[in-house]
């Protein structure tokens, strides 16, 4: 039967616990000027701000971008909780707007096997080649050999560069294992500028997979500069059959129509949060499924291998620039291995689940799952964008 995705959209939830101290940022569609606007959430409305900052990527340049969040004035264009519930697809009134992603130009980068569990499943898939069930009785062979908490095992560390040597030893090690505990992070790109989907969007599943998983996680917001601005959350839509096959299919396992998910908002940093209130946080996930089946799970961000600057670092500097900055998602620390449908099977998804992503500090994001080929099509790019905002004498 299929599950009320419009009830999971709860303005009381979809936003940060302490919204009203918060500085909240957005992006929304309006049909009246078909195209979208960067909008501030103030006291349960949202204020079109686009006057004053054309693109997201605009704010996040700002030196203090909370501080010009609040200064900026703009126009009332409605409740949170009415565009919230516009985003149901079928649901939608065409004539009201609707949410979107919250990041326009930036660069979407993602980094993998930042937590000890996430390493433990990725070398586990590489040596399941993709069969889920196999992934089983590797699991207790690949933990019977290095454990299953590394958490306090510094990448690049001598403590880690000798595990690397018995690992090696042993005859187990990986790829994976080499970003995990080694110096240097896994950093790829998750999807193209503009292609992200927003809370109460579908979210898309390539076809081809029959093994997959959501990753809850935070993302930071990154300016140009380096600075960290703010974070908000992603749902990592990955494809474990895939990249289980190879490491080099990870951009099919991960750059789908629709399978990079994000928001609601951008929580800007200012002296009520900061990125020690991201390092402490906990994400829940539910997976609830139209077949009745429902998973809880959680990544706390404590347990992170690696530092969320550290990461950020590595992504973007003399090595590499991002002149209209960067969202990075930073990993996950949920591994669902709980058996949906015959034993040994473990988890995956069905179409019509919906994910929410959750901490109290950012909110919920919320997706419904569909095969990427049936989530709308992504059509509206850049040179889209830079013509709307002309026209609309924003640019």
């Amino acid at each position: 039967m299929p599950l009320d995705f419009a009830a999971r959209l709860d303005a009381r939830t979809a936003l940060p616990v302490d919204a009203g101290a918060a500085a909240l940022a957005g992006r929304v569609w309006r049909p009246d000027v078909a195209g979208p606007s960067v909008v501030a959430v103030r006291d349960g409305r949202v204020i079109d701000i686009s006057r004053a900052f054309p693109t997201m990527r605009d704010l996040c340049e700002m030196a203090d971008p909370a501080a010009a969040l609040r200064a900026a004035e703009g126009e009332d264009i409605g409740a949170f909780s009415d565009i919230l519930h516009n985003a149901v697809p079928e649901r939608r009134d065409s004539t009201h707007p609707h949410w979107l992603a919250p990041v326009d130009l930036q660069a979407v980068k993602a980094a993998g096997v930042t937590f000890a569990i996430s390493m433990l499943e990725r070398v586990i898939e590489e040596r399941a080649r993709g069969n889920s069930a196999a992934a089983e009785a590797i699991r207790k062979e690949i933990t019977a050999l290095v454990g299953d908490d590394l958490s306090k095992l510094k990448p690049g560390s001598d403590e880690a560069m000798r595990l690397k040597a018995v690992l090696i030893e042993q005859g187990v090690w990986s790829q994976y294992l080499e970003v995990g505990i080694g110096p240097d992070a896994e950093i790829f790109t998750k999807a193209q500028v503009l292609s992200s989907v927003g809370t109460g969007a579908e979210a898309g599943l390539h076809r081809v997979s029959t093994w997959n998983n959501p990753e809850p996680e935070v993302a930071l917001v990154v300016a140009s500069s380096g600075m960290i601005v703010g974070a908000t959350l992603g749902n990592d839509v990955n494809l474990r059959d895939v990249e289980g096959r190879s490491a080099l299919l990870l951009g099919k396992a991960k750059d789908n129509n629709a399978s990079c998910a994000l928001g609601p908002c951008i929580r800007f940093f200012d002296t009520g949060f900061s990125l020690d209130d991201v390092r402490k946080m906990e994400l829940t996930l539910k997976v609830e499924g139209e077949d009745g089946f429902v998973l809880d799970g959680s990544s706390n961000m404590a347990k992170i291998s690696r530092d969320p600057a550290d990461i950020a670092r590595q992504m973007i500097g003399p090595h590499h620039q991002y002149p209209d900055g960067a969202v990075l998602f930073l990993g996950t620390l949920f591994a669902p291995v709980q058996d949906r449908g015959a034993p040994g099977k473990g988890f995956t998804h069905a179409y019509g689940d919906i994910v929410t992503v959750a901490t109290p500090r950012l909110g919920a994001l919320v997706n419904r799952m569909k095969a990427s080929d049936d989530c709308p099509p992504w059509t509206f790019g850049a040179r889209a964008l830079m013509t709307n905002l002309a026209r609309r004498g924003l640019l």
